[in-house]
């Protein structure tokens, strides 16, 4: 969850580099994404595109596919539209001065509070130290910075919280109780952990679940992480662990027996056919439906011979049960108060039986909502699944990756203006060989690192000028030269403003009940 590049990437080498294909996610690494069409299938990132439809007044980022990705922004974008509490909450890792990828983030968090989000920003100082190994000196320098270029940015302190998570004993209590729902073997297949990882890194694995939970300990809501896709795996793990807290968990049931996940799409198939093979349709038998599905190869295709072949089983062991859609609450670690009163409140037919509830006049939707209404009201957290929304990485300004230890591969919001000019001038472009050459084939914008500072940073929300930079440079219009310059000028435009914007908000940061120097011993 900790956005430790927030666009950017740490480390050496180049984004086609030997490897990058494997797409292994590391979020303390230097993960590299050469084609992030692979996060879809590879580890069930949606596109952003296909989202962006339901968001009113999209950020620039999502109009210009920078953001590219999201796992279940759909409740996000639904409570946005409604009205409805919703939150979002990213952390920074304080191992150096705040860059133009932290920016991004920064950007995404305001924008969500702008739109009504509570929203919420941390310095991730356990980590900092434990995974990074940063002695608190070193933490306590950098974390205001941080905090005043949020500030600086638009975030308003007086609607939003700021925390530290060494300073939040709240958080850490949360994560004590989260630490209960992991272990060992699964953080060990998440992240390589192994008999040499510290036990503090481990638990700040459990820390960073509790900052992406923290938003909805006073009341559930759809939550959004802004991240890189290095930290995919904090979102999954999270997303995880907010399900094993339910009281209970709701799905859609067919029969007495027990369907799985991917068996339940095959079994609905079934019985939305049942006109095809049952005596009376309106009372399909589990073992008409078995025998159905032994011959209907056009339905069963697009399933595993297992998942048929288990399917085809359970149905006959039901025997003459009639196949009937209903919605099943199973107790999962529910208190004997809570599952009798979930019980109660189950209107209409219902059959009550050791361990779940079939409800036969309720709908999913309906159902989901009485179950966390139950479980909250009997003490239960109610965490809502956390959503996440993932940015491309920037190109470094020298090419290959942005590093926070390249220097002249980024820009810093502390750099002077004058160097944040030079910077952009020394930058590598993607343009051609000559100018005659550039006239004739036209520039890459989409390789060029100069370009992506247009589209996101320096054409902030002018879509159309974003869009005139890219067409005159793969015209053949716009030669890199005077392409530089401009963007060289608007850069030191931008950080002459930022940094006066900065010392407006060392007042307000004065101001706020947040520790900016460590507690802790100095080791």
């Amino acid at each position: 969850m900790t956005d430790t590049n927030d666009g950017a990437e740490d480390g050496d080498g180049d984004a086609d580099a030997p490897g990058a294909d494997s797409v292994a996610l590391d979020p303390w690494g230097s993960s590299t994404v050469s084609d992030y069409r692979k996060l879809f299938d590879e580890f069930g990132i949606e596109s952003f595109e296909d989202v962006i439809d339901d968001v009113p007044n999209p950020h620039f980022l999502m109009r210009r596919a920078i953001i590219f990705g999201h796992r279940d922004y759909r409740r996000v974008a639904a409570a946005m539209r409604n009205g409805e509490p919703f939150a979002a909450l990213s952390g920074f890792m304080p191992t150096g001065d705040p860059h133009i990828g932290h920016k991004m983030v920064f950007d995404e968090l305001v924008w969500h509070q702008q739109q009504g989000a509570d929203t919420y920003a941390l310095i991730a100082d356990l980590e900092a130290h434990a995974a990074r190994g940063l002695t608190w000196d070193e933490i306590d320098d950098h974390a205001e910075d941080y905090l005043l270029s949020l500030l600086a940015l638009g975030f308003d302190a007086d609607e939003g919280t700021l925390y530290r998570q060494s300073a939040n004993r709240e958080l850490q209590d949360l994560a004590f109780e989260l630490g209960v729902e992991a272990n060992f073997s699964e953080l060990e297949a998440i992240y390589g952990f192994d008999g040499e990882t510290d036990v503090s890194h481990m638990q700040s694995v459990v820390t960073q679940m509790a900052d992406i939970l923290y938003p909805q300990l006073d009341e559930p809501k759809p939550t959004v992480i802004p991240v890189g896709p290095d930290q995919d795996p904090h979102m999954r793990l999270a997303r995880d662990v907010a399900e094993r807290t339910r009281f209970f968990k709701v799905t859609e049931a067919y029969a007495s027996v027990a369907f799985d996940d991917d068996e339940r799409p095959l079994v609905a198939a079934a019985y939305d056919a049942r006109g095809e093979y049952a005596d009376d349709p309106d009372r399909p038998r589990c073992t008409e439906a078995a025998d159905y599905l032994r011959e209907a190869d056009d339905v069963t295709a697009p399933y595993g011979g297992d998942v048929v072949e288990s399917v085809v089983e359970k149905l006959e062991n039901a025997g003459m049960e009639p196949l009937r859609p209903r919605i099943r609450f199973f107790d999962r670690q529910a208190t004997d108060e809570a599952f009798e009163a979930l019980i109660d409140e189950v209107r209409g037919e219902k059959r009550v039986f050791e361990g779940h509830v079939d409800a036969f006049e309720i709908d999913r939707e309906a159902a989901e909502d009485l179950a966390l209404a139950v479980e909250v009201d009997h003490g239960g957290y109610g965490f809502v699944p956390p959503s996440s929304i993932y940015h491309r990485f920037m190109t470094g300004l020298t090419g290959g990756k942005m590093s926070s230890s390249v220097p002249a591969s980024h820009i810093s919001l502390l750099d002077d203006p004058a160097e944040g000019y030079d910077k952009v001038k020394a930058a590598t472009t993607g343009g051609r060989e000559t100018a005659e050459l550039q006239r004739e084939l036209g520039g890459e914008p989409d390789k060029c690192p100069v370009y992506e500072l247009y589209a996101y940073l320096l054409a902030g929300d002018d879509d159309e000028f974003a869009q005139r930079v890219y067409d005159e440079c793969a015209g053949g219009d716009r030669l890199c030269g005077d392409c530089k310059e401009q963007a060289a000028d608007l850069m030191a435009e931008f950080l002459e403003d930022h940094q006066e914007k900065r010392e407006q908000a060392r007042e307000v940061l004065d101001g706020l009940d947040v520790e900016l120097d460590s507690r802790r011993s100095r080791v």
